[in-house]
Formats: C-alpha cells, sequence, structure tokens
C-alpha cells in the first residue's frame, strides 16, 4: 500500500466523508496525484456565488491540490482543477469561526482565480484546518523566497 493510500482514507474519515462519495471521487483523484504524496486534508466544499453547481471535494497533498465535482442529481465526477503547489500564486485562506467556515481562494497557472467555501461544524477543527493550511502554504513561501546559488561565470572544466 503507497503513502497515498495509507493518508486518503484516515482523512475522508476524519473529514466525515461517507464511503460511497469517496469510491466515486477516487477514480477521478487517483491519476492526479503520485503514490509518494501525503494527503494533509479531504474535505469537501462549495463555490461561493453556485450554490446549485453541486458539492466539490478539495484533495490537499503536500505537493499538489486537486479539486473535483460532482453534480446534483446524477452523482458524476469530474474534475475541475489539479495543479501542483509550485505553480498556484496568491494563495490565501480565511477562517471565520463565528459561520464555522473556511475559504480558500488561489491563482491558478492560468491567471484563474479560484475559491472554495467549506462549512466546518466544530471550532476545533476550524483550527486544526487552518494550521494544516498554514503549514502547507507557508512552508512553500518560505521555500520560495530561499536565496539560490549564484550562476558561475565560467565552466569548471575550462571548455571554451
Amino acid at each position: 500500500m503507497d503513502v497515498f493510500s495509507r493518508t486518503f482514507l484516515p482523512a475522508t474519515s476524519q473529514a466525515g466523508l461517507p464511503i460511497p462519495v469517496v469510491s466515486r471521487h477516487m477514480p477521478v483523484l487517483r491519476p492526479c496525484v503520485t503514490p509518494g504524496e501525503t494527503t494533509v486534508v479531504a474535505t469537501r466544499c462549495h463555490r461561493p456565488g453556485q450554490p446549485l453547481a453541486g458539492f466539490y471535494l478539495l484533495l490537499l497533498t503536500n505537493r499538489s491540490l486537486v479539486v473535483t465535482r460532482e453534480t446534483r442529481f446524477l452523482h458524476r465526477v469530474r474534475l475541475h482543477l489539479a495543479a501542483d503547489l509550485r505553480f498556484l500564486e496568491d494563495v490565501t485562506w480565511t477562517s471565520d469561526p463565528r459561520m464555522r467556515s473556511m475559504e480558500l481562494a488561489v491563482t491558478t497557472p492560468d491567471g484563474i482565480r479560484e475559491r472554495f467555501w467549506f462549512p466546518v461544524f466544530y471550532t476545533r477543527r476550524l483550527w486544526h484546518l487552518d494550521a494544516l493550511f498554514s503549514h502547507v502554504f507557508r512552508s512553500r513561501a518560505v521555500a520560495g523566497t530561499a536565496p539560490r546559488a549564484q550562476p558561475r561565470l565560467f565552466s569548471p572544466a575550462g571548455a571554451f
């Protein structure tokens, strides 16, 4: 059993996702992640301003963000977003303890701003999700600003 399989099922049970929902989304999610990726968050979410569009399943791993969409009546699952975390820009998330919800907003490599809203029923889970997002996205931001090695001005082998 690979790392993704070992971490995905506990993350879905922690989010309270029913097994039939997980089974419907798994064939779409599986090709989008590598076996070595660790699942950080798996949760249901909605798009603000589109309440009748069905629900979305957000999967955040240590390397990628994958969002699938399930239609309301026929339960058809389609891929909505699959992006490597390195290519996401302007990632913001806001926690609202009064409404017990969280909103995640990212800019994809195509330049499209995506927003996802997900309800959280327990305040403790809200702070836990906030800490997980902080761990994943802030560590990426710090790693991206690390000083890089200066390019060499001459060839080490002396081949000119």
